[in-house]
């Protein structure tokens, strides 16, 4: 479906556009039929930066949240339908890892595959309401920029939008340099606050049978 195809498809809908937008947004979360990239900058096209990112945002949490929830409830078989092996292997340390501030920092990471997140993050220690904090905060930078680029096409500002195209190029250029480094980085980090962990309880243990 390209990006004509959904603009006659939402007009269509005359008053529900609002509401097409929402589930559009939702199901390129869970299935991905559609690039977030497009949905996010139509939503700036269609219905400015204000209601696009405030559309858009419901959509992606609510996305996000069936994402996850899909994932706790039918576990790993259901998420390997849609995650690729080596997607899994890449993030599994995210799964034994309880520190809600490194998934915040990845979701703020543009490349990373954060729908698919959803679905990994599923299996791990956060809570619902933790998770739901992180991904509608983490993806926010991200909507907006997509939001502005639409609107700014829909006015024909074109000189603001090379401008924002420009600064959204450098933030991708340096998240692709060093997307990989901040990922080893994140898994260093989390092998280290294991180890602490686990020398912590071993020293309390040891405490306490000294008692």
């Amino acid at each position: 479906m390209n990006r004509e195809k959904i603009l006659v498809f939402l007009d269509s809908l005359g008053p529900l556009s609002f509401l097409g937008f929402i589930a559009l947004q939702v199901l390129q979360v869970v299935a991905a039929p559609i690039p977030g990239e497009v949905t996010g900058f139509l939503g700036g096209f269609l219905y400015g930066p204000a209601i696009g990112i405030f559309l858009s945002t419901i959509g992606l949490t609510i996305g996000s949240f069936i994402a996850f929830w899909l994932s706790k409830v039918f576990g790993r078989p259901f998420v390997e339908k849609f995650v690729s092996r080596k997607t899994m292997d890449k993030y599994d340390y995210l799964l034994h890892h309880k520190g809600a501030f490194l998934v915040f920092l990845l979701f703020l990471i543009p490349g990373t595959p954060k729908d698919l997140l959803c679905y990994i993050l599923g299996l791990g220690h956060l809570t619902t309401r933790e998770f739901l904090l992180i991904s509608t905060v983490g993806r926010f930078a991200g909507t907006s920029l997509l939001t502005l680029g639409g609107n700014y096409i829909r006015h024909q500002q074109y000189y603001r939008f090379s401008v924002l195209l420009a600064v959204a190029i450098v933030i991708i250029f340096f998240s692709l340099v060093y997307k990989e480094k901040l990922e080893r980085l994140f898994r260093a980090w989390h092998v280290t606050s294991r180890r602490s962990t686990n020398k912590a309880a071993r020293n309390k243990k040891t405490s306490d049978d000294k008692r």
